[in-house]
């Protein structure tokens, strides 16, 4: 009897030559293991690669769409910031015409009120000034008649007058 290991080799024989039964019957086995194989190993190797696959391809693409995202998010955000600088320059430009337009307003208000003063004091000083001359009329009016009576009463020498005219400028002197 020849061995197994024997008989699995080739022309493993004693000079029988090739044993047609033996390769067809190791064919068959080879054909079986490779079906075998294809159904239980290929098949289930070449789902979890197509699983794989499909799993990188989809995360490939989320990655994709979240970079887009953050691209978007990101430039809105540029314009939005770009928007609110805009906005507090102009804001500020406002604040500075506004400031302007106040600071000449009050400028304006303040020439006003120093022109009505002065003005005021203008007519005060007028009105005092006019006041001042009328009393000052009216007290050389009554020198002028006390004096006139005074020379009626006497007849002064001319060293008389002269002493009356100093007595009655220092008195009028003494008065103011």
């Amino acid at each position: 009897m020849q061995s197994l290991a024997g008989m699995l080799v080739l022309g493993a024989g004693g000079g029988e030559g090739l044993l047609v039964g033996d390769m067809l019957f190791q064919l068959v086995m080879f054909i079986v293991l490779l079906v075998l194989l294809r159904i239980f190993a290929w098949t289930p190797l070449m789902n979890v690669m197509k699983e794989r696959e499909d799993h990188i391809a989809n995360e490939i693409d989320t990655a994709e769409k979240n970079r887009q995202d953050a691209e978007r998010m990101s430039q809105e955000a540029q314009e939005e910031l770009k928007k609110t600088r805009q906005e507090a320059h102009q804001i500020i430009e406002e604040a500075r015409k506004t400031a302007k337009e106040q600071e000449q307003e009050i400028l304006n208000s303040a020439r006003a009120e120093g022109d009505r003063i002065k003005e005021s004091a203008r007519e005060e000083i007028e009105a005092e000034k006019d006041k001042a001359i009328q009393a000052l009329q009216d007290h050389v009016a009554t020198l002028s008649v006390q004096i006139a009576s005074k020379v009626i009463e006497k007849e002064l020498s001319e060293q008389d007058q002269e002493q009356l005219i100093n007595e009655y400028i220092k008195e009028l002197g003494e008065e103011r």
